[in-house]
C-alpha cells in the first residue's frame, strides 16, 4: 500500500474532493501534504472504497484523538472507528455521503484503541473523487472532540 502522509496527489484529491463538495478549502492556502498530515490542528482521516472500508490516511491529530499509530491506522476497518451499537448511525451517515457527496455539522461518538469514547463535534464526511472521476472513498474532518 502506497505510504500517503506526504503524498502530494492524495493530498490534492483530498483538497479538490472537499472543494467540490463542501464548498470550502480543507487547508489553508500555500498549505500541502506534510503540512495536513504534520500540523494540522484538525484532524483528517480517510478510508478506501471497499465493500468493508479502511484507512487509508490519518494525520497526526486523527492519530492522538484515537490512539493509534500510522500503522496500526492504516489498513484498519474504519466500523471499528465506532463501537458496534453506534455503527448503525456511522453506517447511516456514510450511506447519506455516498448519496449527497458531503454531510456537514456530524456529531458522534468514536472509541479509542484503549476503549475510550470521545464525541466528535462539528464534523464534516465527504466522497472523494479521483482525478480520473471515479470514487475513491470518504473523508472526513473534525475540529473539536470532547470526553464521552
Amino acid at each position: 500500500m502506497t505510504d500517503l502522509r506526504h503524498d502530494r496527489g492524495f493530498f490534492e484529491i483530498l483538497c479538490a474532493s472537499h472543494a467540490l463538495f463542501a464548498g470550502r478549502a480543507l487547508a489553508p492556502e500555500g498549505a500541502d501534504a506534510a503540512w495536513l498530515y504534520e500540523s494540522a490542528p484538525y484532524a483528517v482521516l480517510a478510508h478506501d472504497a471497499g465493500a468493508d472500508p479502511r484507512f487509508v490516511y490519518a494525520n497526526r491529530t486523527a492519530q492522538r484523538c484515537f490512539g493509534y499509530s500510522w500503522e496500526e491506522f492504516i489498513g484498519l476497518p474504519s466500523r471499528l472507528s465506532a463501537e458496534a451499537p453506534e455503527r448503525s448511525a456511522r453506517q447511516a451517515l456514510l450511506d447519506a455521503v455516498a448519496r449527497d457527496g458531503f454531510a456537514a455539522g456530524y456529531r458522534g461518538v468514536r472509541v479509542t484503541k484503549s476503549g475510550h469514547r470521545f464525541w466528535i463535534e462539528d464534523g464534516v464526511v465527504w466522497r472523494l473523487v479521483g482525478r480520473d472521476g471515479a470514487p475513491a472513498g470518504q473523508a472526513a474532518t473534525f475540529s473539536a472532540w470532547r470526553d464521552a
